[in-house]
């Protein structure tokens, strides 16, 4: 699982500007980072151009799935993973952004020109995100019970192996019993 950008971009007007962004092209060879990078700036302004008000949606394209969500200011979040990748986490993650950067920078900022806004958080965001378990509690708590279910699932076998065996021994004791008893008689 794996997230490769996080970016806010002005979706009111077309096309699409990335306010501010975030890549991390570390999974590609150094002779293809940039045509990577284009690409997603490139696909997440479209993404974002067809992102409504209020709208959430999930477009996968190839092995990627680009995460989208519009707000009612003019600006979307596009976050790009891997399909592996949970999408109610990358929702999360989206909203998150989103808020932070309205709060950060008022809609007059950038409402009337196309500037490239910080966000220092989003280099941040896309470290400790990258393990989605770790981000969210949900996903924390399923991820343990998952594994206590596994040690509990080995713990019951263990139990029943060791019933076949107490009922071996035993019949081995009651034909060695059968056996003395005939010994005796004889």
């Amino acid at each position: 699982m794996k997230i490769y950008y996080i970016g806010v971009l002005k979706n009111e007007s077309k096309p699409a500007h990335e306010l501010c962004a975030e890549k991390d092209l570390s999974s590609y060879s150094r002779f293809t980072r940039d045509s990577y990078g284009e690409f997603m700036t490139l696909f997440s302004k479209t993404v974002a151009e067809r992102t409504k008000p209020g709208q959430r949606q999930d477009i996968q394209e190839q092995s990627y799935t680009f995460h989208a969500y519009g707000r009612t200011e003019g600006v979307a979040g596009i976050i790009i993973s891997d399909q592996a990748y949970p999408a109610l986490v990358a929702h999360q993650l989206l909203s998150k952004v989103v808020d932070e950067f309205l709060s950060l920078h008022p809609r007059s900022q950038w409402a009337t020109s196309n500037p490239t806004l910080p966000l220092p958080q989003l280099k941040e965001y896309l470290v400790k995100y990258q393990d989605p378990a770790q981000a969210d509690s949900i996903m924390k708590i399923q991820k343990e019970l998952d594994e206590t279910k596994i040690v509990l699932h080995k713990t019951i076998e263990s139990v029943l192996e060791r019933g076949e065996k107490i009922d071996s021994l035993v019949a081995k004791s009651d034909g060695l019993s059968a056996q003395s008893k005939m010994f005796y008689t004889q």
